[in-house]
């Protein structure tokens, strides 16, 4: 008997570069557009730093200083400022039609952040939102949330810290925002927690915050 939630189909992709996970995001938006095929699509990232929508473009010094270090940089159409996404990240792409949902990309956001931290209560660690977007435990930050939302369908996403180095982060100001750490599971539990661990629970929670079916998908 059908149930009338929306099914979103889960797509594993492993750990890809950025720029195929680009790609399968396009795939999956323009999928769309003969009705509703919801993807939530779950991967890591090879090291790469990722800039967002800004005034004024990353000088190009800096850009190549972080290149050096080993990790691609990429400019992106999401909301936000410089990131970094690398092994030990669970990144998560949801590409939804929010018709089907709320059309509210206010909501959408505050729902993707009710969703890590329920994730985050799992593992018995208390987060927040702050007037900053992304999800915190105290001053650090563990998810970083940045999406692009085009005629209510979704791209880009989540990324929860579970294992990453966090050095990466320590060459840039994550997200622009100064006088603020970064933080992982693995770090706040004082444990190695993997992305494989924490993908069943962050399933879960966004099951029930968006009220939705989940079904596998091809990978």
């Amino acid at each position: 008997m059908q149930s009338g939630r929306p099914v979103v189909e889960v797509v594993r992709l492993g750990l890809v570069s950025y720029q195929e996970a680009l790609r399968l995001q396009q795939f999956y938006v323009a999928r769309h557009r003969s009705g509703p095929a919801h993807a939530l699509l779950l991967c890591e990232h090879l090291p790469v730093y990722t800039t967002g929508i800004r005034n004024k473009p990353y000088p190009a010094s800096l850009l190549d200083q972080l290149r050096l270090l080993g990790a691609e940089v990429h400019r992106t159409n999401r909301g936000g400022l410089i990131t970094f996404h690398g092994p030990g990240q669970l990144v998560c792409y949801p590409v939804l039609n929010l018709g089907s949902f709320k059309k509210s990309v206010r909501w959408y956001v505050s729902e993707l952040e009710k969703t890590v931290i329920s994730v985050c209560s799992r593992f018995r660690i208390k987060a927040v939102t702050s007037p900053h977007t992304g999800v915190w435990v105290g001053d650090n930050k563990i998810c970083a949330i940045g999406i692009h939302c085009g005629q209510y369908v979704t791209s880009h996403g989540l990324a929860l810290n579970c294992n990453t180095d966090l050095s990466w982060f320590s060459h840039v100001v994550p997200c622009g925002i100064e006088g603020k750490g970064v933080t992982s599971l693995s770090a706040e539990l004082q444990r190695d927690v993997g992305v494989e661990e924490t993908i069943p629970h962050l399933l879960d929670a966004f099951t029930d915050r968006f009220n939705c079916q989940l079904t596998d998908g091809e990978t």
